[in-house]
């Protein structure tokens, strides 16, 4: 059995009611339509099942007025994936559309970058600006799943799985993480939130939602250095991404572990 890991991008919601301003800093075409697809990942190998990010469920999204497709949990069911079963958990960042799902997977220990937990709850969510992408509910179970001993915290770089390491980046939010994956098609790097869209990375251009612009344009070099090639760098809202990597029996689940059926251009 090779020691490699199959990846796949499971697609649960999407917003088309955006523009170009809601994805870029300081871009020209700023009032042009921008669509964003909403992905969580999972690893597989063998029987090892890792998932990465939860989504976030119908009471989030009636909450936020933000509808998803399906259900997180029912998006994963194609995979064999029962939610009671899942063990580990990488969490990037506690943002709600990464970290809305947790409580429906009762078992799973979080792997979570100690910096993400201290701006959770620390006084930076005293700025309304910073707080809103993150659901008090969210975090305080992410706190209970400390409490219970089933937070793992690393500290920058840190191994989850052999094949599988956690990268600290930081800008979008204090403690965001990539995840880093050895596939048939190389190293794999899933950018989450480190870059929403190819054009973030590829072009340098900074997503509007930034704690620490610094952070997030040095970020862009990480991931490039992460990844054995830019066509395996996984950006984590762009729905060029169901372009580029061919489907997994039903629409919304994406292999990525063998590499793109073409190359970015």
């Amino acid at each position: 059995m090779s020691n490699n890991w199959e990846v796949f991008a499971i697609k649960y919601a999407d917003r088309n009611a955006r523009t170009r301003a809601d994805s870029f800093l300081f871009d020209d075409n700023h009032d042009a339509p921008h669509a964003m697809d909403y992905f969580i990942w999972v690893l597989r190998r063998g029987e090892e099942v890792l998932l990465v990010d939860t989504g976030y469920d119908d009471e989030e999204a009636d909450r936020r007025s933000r509808p998803i497709r399906l259900n997180p949990v029912e998006a994963l069911m194609p995979l064999g994936i029962d939610p009671q079963s899942v063990s580990t958990i990488i969490v990037t960042h506690l943002h709600y559309d990464h970290a809305g799902g947790i409580r429906h997977f009762p078992n799973a220990a979080l792997h979570l970058q100690a910096a993400e937990m201290a701006y959770a709850t620390g006084p930076c969510m005293c700025h309304g600006v910073l707080k809103a992408p993150f659901t008090a509910e969210h975090v305080c179970e992410a706190i209970h799943r400390l409490y219970s001993g089933r937070v793992i915290f690393h500290d920058g770089d840190g191994e989850v799985a052999e094949g599988v390491t956690v990268h600290r980046i930081g800008g979008h939010s204090r403690g965001l993480q990539a995840v880093r994956v050895r596939t048939d098609a190389g190293l794999l790097c899933l950018a989450s939130d480190a870059a929403h869209y190819y054009e973030n990375v590829l072009d340098l251009k900074p997503f509007p939602i930034v704690v620490d612009l610094e952070d997030m344009m040095n970020g862009f070099q990480t991931l490039r250095r992460l990844a054995s090639s830019k066509d395996l760098i996984i950006p984590g809202h762009d729905p060029l991404v169901r372009e580029l990597f061919p489907a997994q029996g039903p629409e919304h689940i994406i292999r990525l572990d063998q590499g793109p059926t073409r190359t970015l251009v």
